[in-house]
C-alpha cells in the first residue's frame, strides 16, 4: 500500500484502499458457496466493489470540478452498495470473520468518499 506523510501523521493512499477493497471482495467471495443466491449477492458485490474503485480511477482524471465530484458519487453509491451486499453476507453466512473486517473497511471508505464528495459537490435541493 501507498503511504502519502503529512506533517506528522500517515494517510494511506485512497486509491490503494479502494484497490486492496476490491482484491479482498473477490478473494472472499471464492470461498462462498456456489449456490444460486450467493452467485447471485457475489456478482452483484464484486460489481459495486470494483466499480467504486475505478471510478475513484476514473476521478482523478476529471476534467473539471463537476466531472470530479460526479466520479466521487458514483464510487461513494457503488461502495453503499457494496456494503449492503457484505451485510448481506454476514447475515447469512456462518463464517464471517473476514466478511466483518471487509464491513469495517467498507464503512471507513463510505465515510472518506462522503466527506470528499460532500466538499466537492453543489448543494443540492430535494
Amino acid at each position: 500500500m501507498d503511504f502519502v506523510e503529512d506533517g506528522n501523521e500517515v494517510y494511506i493512499n485512497l486509491q490503494s484502499r479502494l484497490f486492496e477493497f476490491s482484491i479482498n471482495v473477490i478473494k472472499e467471495s471464492r470461498k462462498l458457496p456456489e449456490t444460486r443466491e450467493y452467485r447471485i449477492i457475489i456478482s452483484q458485490l464484486i460489481k459495486s466493489a470494483t466499480s467504486s474503485a475505478a471510478n475513484y480511477e476514473e476521478a482523478q482524471a476529471g476534467v473539471s470540478r463537476n466531472d470530479f465530484s460526479n466520479k466521487i458519487g458514483i464510487a461513494l453509491k457503488e461502495i453503499r452498495e457494496a456494503n449492503y451486499w457484505i451485510r448481506l453476507i454476514i447475515s447469512i453466512d456462518d463464517n464471517n470473520s473476514q466478511w466483518n473486517k471487509i464491513e469495517n473497511e467498507s464503512v471507513e471508505l463510505m465515510k472518506i468518499l462522503g466527506s470528499i464528495y460532500s466538499k466537492t459537490s453543489k448543494p443540492r435541493n430535494f
